[in-house]
């Protein structure tokens, strides 16, 4: 069993000084600058929580070379990594990782499709005076929620926090109106439009939330003038599946005062997918930002309290 914490999110972003600005200016997260590697450059490296997020522009070796904005690889923060990947499936050797710290590489199809590496800790300081706790959990666009179990909980010792079934239904109902009977009503049975099933499992002081389609049969888009809707995260998953396969899919921020939190990056010039918290999983409100205002990469809050 490797268990471990979460040493750093890995995030390919479109602009890595202008994320890294907005996350010090509008989100109250620590920079630290880290060595990458052996190649003598350094990266912002962001604390949240015990965790932190490592910024990379799209193309960065680091990165395997992925263009497309968004979360690319977790690190396992533990001692040894050489001695860890014993338990594990191993793709390499150790290689150089960030500051001076050593990463090893696990299979994919070990990790469900989720890149992982285990990594020697960072030493970084704890963010203090913004409005985010620490990193809630990050998600994951999943074809097979057991696998996820098997790889994570079973493999690598991780706790399974708990499970969920999101569910969207819609309700009709005809009405008869009648000059002479009155108005009758008659409820249609319930339909399903959309649902995910969802597995969290433990890492340090946040969580991997898997996302598995519940309903395959629907494809709603996210409309961007409203709030989103159980049925839009829905399709959200299934699109990123179709295009990209189970990986990461999105970083959610755990804070005390959602709707605050979102009023002020609203002010802070940020386009709001979810103007006010709305229902989601665990009890929690939870509120999307547009990607397109944190450099490419989609970004939530979540406001819940732990059982």
């Amino acid at each position: 069993m490797i268990g471990g914490t979460l040493a750093y999110a890995s995030l390919v972003v479109s602009d890595v000084e202008a994320g890294a600005a907005l996350l010090q200016r509008d989100f109250g997260l620590r920079r630290t600058d880290c060595a990458v590697g052996d190649s003598g450059r350094r990266t912002p490296v962001l604390s949240v929580g015990r965790s932190a997020l490592a910024l990379f522009a799209p193309g960065d070796p680091f990165v395997g070379g992925q263009m497309k904005p968004g979360i690319h690889h977790i690190a396992l923060g533990v001692k040894d990594p050489a001695a860890a990947g014993g338990m594990a499936v191993a793709e390499a050797e150790p290689s150089a990782g960030l500051n001076g710290t050593r990463r090893l590489l696990l299979s994919p199809e070990a990790t469900a499709g989720v890149r992982t590496y285990l990594s020697e800790p960072l030493p970084l300081e704890t963010s203090r005076g913004g409005f985010v706790e620490r990193i809630d959990h990050l998600g994951v666009a999943s074809a097979d929620n057991d696998a996820a179990v098997e790889a994570f909980s079973t493999r690598l010792g991780c706790a399974i926090e708990s499970t969920q079934t999101d569910v969207e239904v819609h309700l009709a109902v005809e009405s008869f109106t009648s000059d002479k009977y009155g108005v009758v009503y008659h409820p249609r049975p319930p339909e399903r439009v959309g649902g995910l099933r969802v597995v969290f499992i433990t890492i340090g002081d946040c969580e991997l939330e898997f996302l598995q389609e519940f309903d395959p049969r629907t494809g709603a888009r996210v409309a961007h003038d409203g709030p989103g809707t159980t049925q839009q995260d829905q399709g959200a998953i299934g699109r990123f599946l179709a295009t990209r396969g189970s990986g990461l899919h999105h970083l959610a921020l755990k804070v005390g005062d959602i709707n605050g939190a979102l009023a002020a990056l609203g002010r802070a010039g940020h386009t709001l997918i979810d103007p006010v918290g709305r229902p989601g999983s665990r009890r929690a409100l939870i509120g999307f930002i547009h990607p397109k205002s944190v450099c490419g990469v989609l970004v939530h809050l979540v406001q819940r309290e732990e059982i």
